[in-house]
């Protein structure tokens, strides 16, 4: 914004932001403010624009509030290479004339300004092809959490085989009719053990730890479920209450249907009943496995030493040497084997006097994975 001068001091113009919201609206406010600031006099405008005086008082001139367009540009070139305060008034002035042919040069000069960014006419104007940008455009826009978002289930690119909306694309067209998309952070809590269900949620991309909690408030979590996999689908089957507690481990997409669809797309669905029921198959035998490895496993060493070899890739079995790039902290590690932290601090140091672990930054390694083994039967 410009301040006024004060009295035998010019003040220096200073340039505005450009594309700012409230800049769209600058032009009118100073021109409201300045414009009963008195005008050049006539000698001062025939020095600007010859001959603009003799067009101004031509008796024929229709009215009496144009001013000569040389007159304005000249009034641009004082103030663009002379930073001179009084043409710019002049030409705020004129951007708020009742004569429609001056207020429109004058916005015109105004617009292409170097001291105000371009903020007038043309900016209103560029703010408006922002609004229109086309939608190519528009995907190129950072997405929240950087996720890639899927719009449409019948073009989602995120599915895998053995994800439980692998359907065909009648199948998919189907499911996104009656589901509801949505981001969530981390930390979110999707549903809670013992509540009535509402729905399932497939998880797009992301994963979910699913938990349960004792009387006296000891944590365990049961499984953190990956992309691809439904969650609360046996409970919103059956009608009884949720099983475990949902909460977001990362940013997650998912994707909701309530129980009332999915029921009526399982009936008219085939596909999808099928994927149900290999899904709830999958929870069985992971039921089955996790309680051998809490009830039989004795010590807390041993149900450790198990938590890690499950974090390896399956695609390095035949490895001697494990590295696994995992995020779990000391706290969640104590939630999954059902000992406490400092169990679990204790347990990771005597791993590493032993030489069965070592970590390399955020890295850790299992030089011999048979000894490991051996500690976890």
């Amino acid at each position: 914004m410009f301040a006024e001068p004060t009295q035998g001091v010019a003040s220096k113009p200073q340039p505005c932001r450009a594309n700012h919201p409230a800049a769209l609206l600058s032009v009118g406010a100073l021109a409201t403010r300045f414009v009963q600031w008195p005008a050049l006099h006539s000698s001062r405008r025939a020095e600007l624009a010859p001959g603009a005086d003799s067009r101004a008082s031509d008796p024929q001139a229709i009215d009496p509030h144009a001013i000569d367009p040389l007159y304005l540009f000249a009034c641009k070139i004082e103030w663009e290479r002379r930073e001179e305060p009084s043409a710019a008034w002049e030409l705020l002035a004129a951007a708020q004339s009742p004569h429609l042919d001056t207020r429109a040069h004058a916005r015109a000069l105004l617009a292409g300004s170097q001291h105000l960014g371009g903020m007038g006419v043309s900016a209103a104007s560029e703010c408006d092809n922002k609004l229109k940008r086309p939608a190519a455009v528009e995907t190129n826009m950072r997405s929240p959490y950087g996720l890639d978002i899927v719009d449409n289930c019948a073009d989602c690119s995120l599915t895998r085989p053995g994800f439980f909306c692998g359907f065909s694309q009648a199948g998919r067209l189907a499911l996104d009719q009656v589901s509801h998309k949505s981001i969530l952070p981390a930390g979110a809590i999707l549903f809670v053990e013992g509540q009535d269900p509402r729905g399932m949620f497939i998880l797009c991309s992301g994963r979910v730890n699913l938990s349960t909690t004792s009387r006296e408030g000891k944590i365990l979590i049961l499984k953190t479920a990956e992309a691809g996999e439904a969650l609360g689908l046996s409970a919103s089957i059956s009608g009884v209450g949720y099983e475990a507690t949902a909460e977001t481990a990362t940013p997650c997409q998912l994707n909701f249907v309530d129980r009332k669809h999915l029921l009526e797309l399982i009936s008219s669905q085939n596909e999808v009943g099928v994927h149900a029921s290999q899904c709830l198959s999958r929870e069985f035998q992971t039921a089955y496995r996790d309680i051998h490895d809490l009830v039989l496993t004795r010590t807390s060493a041993g149900k450790l030493a198990k938590l890690l070899l499950a974090q390896s890739p399956t695609h390095d079995e035949d490895a001697s040497e494990l590295r696994i790039a995992s995020s779990m902290t000391h706290e969640e590690m104590a939630q999954r084997i059902g000992a406490s932290r400092e169990t679990v601090t204790r347990l990771l140091t005597d791993l590493k006097k032993r030489q069965l672990i070592r970590l390399e930054g955020a890295t850790m390694v299992i030089p011999n994975r048979t000894a490991l083994r051996a500690l976890a039967v």
